[in-house]
């Protein structure tokens, strides 16, 4: 007696009514993909001022058409995030009235889709039986010679082959006071430049590729500071030795002629900020700055400056700055030793001092006023405003008691400036 067939299963037969990623918009509310995820970000949580919290994780979603980034809030990320593992293939299914797809958040990810989904709980997903008909990454190389036209902040993916691998080093932010762990590399490609790649966390941690192995970087971002270097975002990817066509055909490059090359090019004489067209050269002298009238036009201008510090206004030198993360707002003192932030509406025993500097400089063509803020306050200094207001207090407010005066100190040092240049009005008067 025949056997009866095999019941056919019902994911299976979406197969043929599957929608491409890259048609998914909000004017769609039903519909099916099926995709890889290439990305799977830690859940990260948020407490806000009115005790207000939650929680989220990302992932992106890849199919033969586009990618697609979703994130999974609060009690979704309970019900998806055990369910969704990086480098698996799902059917993801929605089927409700109300659409889960938005305008994209760009500032937080590195996709170009102009859509992204949310998690909820109309969303279906399902892992697919057959793992192997979806691609496992998509990638849209630069090579390294084109990043001189790459403007500063914009993502690319690039490849090149490990030419320079430095050991784990241990940051601390500036703005955040958190410990950060950061790995430099240094690649090269066929368009012989090379540029030093920056990577984070875990991903420092545990890299182990050895030089001159082939390394693909799905989302950096791209610096100007020193030129041009790139960072790994924590949504982007990266590949060792992939099997694609490109990798290939680089590691056939180095091994013929690249490895004997006795140097690359750098990005390093662009200019440091404000220049996306890769202008090799916009030092100023004081009395150029003057003649050109710089910064008077409605945009802002930007350019370099040689020049020596010859004067530091005490008066009014820092601002008591919340100490929240990341906030910096001024505080006002409601009481004796309690310290009050409006914007984060919170009370702390004591402010965190930044420095908002108005300094003179001069070089052989003129002198220059010039607006100083915390870090570059900080580099002239040699020291925090909290350590120099601690001091004042502790010499009753006669800074110059200090064996060496902390601005005197500060004067005639000469310094390469980056300098932005605006018309502004302040009190009905331009300045």
């Amino acid at each position: 007696m025949a056997k009866p067939a095999p019941a056919r299963r019902p994911m299976d037969a979406r197969a043929a009514n599957i929608y491409p990623i890259e048609a998914i918009s909000p004017y769609a509310n039903k519909w099916t993909i099926k995709a890889r995820v290439t990305v799977k970000t830690p859940i990260k949580t948020w407490k806000k001022a009115n005790n207000n919290e939650g929680k989220l994780f990302s992932v992106n979603f890849l199919d033969e058409s586009s990618e697609i980034r979703a994130t999974a809030f609060n009690d979704a990320v309970d019900m998806f995030y055990d369910v969704l593992q990086e480098g698996e293939v799902y059917y993801i299914s929605h089927s409700a009235s109300t659409s889960v797809v938005k305008p994209a958040k760009k500032q937080f990810s590195n996709l170009s889709h102009d859509y992204e989904i949310t998690l909820e709980n109309s969303i279906k997903i399902e892992k697919a039986e057959d793992q192997s008909s979806v691609p496992n990454v998509r990638f849209n190389f630069c090579n390294l010679g084109e990043l001189r036209d790459v403007e500063k902040d914009s993502t690319v993916d690039v490849i090149g082959v490990l030419k320079q691998v430095d050991e784990v080093q241990s940051i601390t932010s500036k703005t955040t006071n958190k410990p950060y762990e950061k790995r430099e590399l240094v690649i090269v490609d066929d368009s012989e430049y090379q540029v030093r790649v920056t990577i984070w966390g875990q991903t420092a941690q545990s890299f182990d590729a050895m030089p001159e192995s082939v390394v693909a970087f799905k989302g950096v971002k791209v610096s100007d500071f020193g030129g041009k270097s790139l960072s790994l975002l924590s949504s982007g990817t990266m590949a060792i030795n992939p099997d694609i066509g490109d990798a290939h055909r680089l590691k056939g490059w180095y091994d013929s002629q690249g490895r004997t090359a006795d140097h690359f090019n750098t990005h390093s004489n662009l200019a440091s900020v404000g220049n996306a067209t890769g202008r090799a050269n916009d030092s100023k002298t004081i009395s150029e700055v003057k003649d050109l009238q710089l910064g008077m036009d409605d945009k802002p201008t930007y350019f370099s400056l040689s020049a020596t510090v010859v004067f530091i206004k005490q008066d009014s030198f820092c601002y008591p700055a919340c100490a929240s993360d990341a906030c910096n707002k001024k505080m006002t003192e409601i009481s004796d030793g309690l310290w009050r932030c409006e914007h984060c509406n919170k009370n702390f025993p004591a402010p965190q001092y930044r420095y908002v500097m108005q300094i003179n400089v001069c070089d052989h063509t003129g002198q220059l006023w010039l607006s100083c803020f915390d870090d570059t306050g900080r580099l002239i200094m040699g020291a925090s405003a909290d350590e120099l207001m601690s001091f004042k207090a502790q010499s009753d407010g006669e800074l110059s008691a200090d064996p060496v005066p902390a601005f005197e100190n500060a004067n005639c040092r000469r310094y390469n400036f980056r300098v932005r240049a605006k018309m502004e009005t302040f009190q009905e008067q331009e300045r």
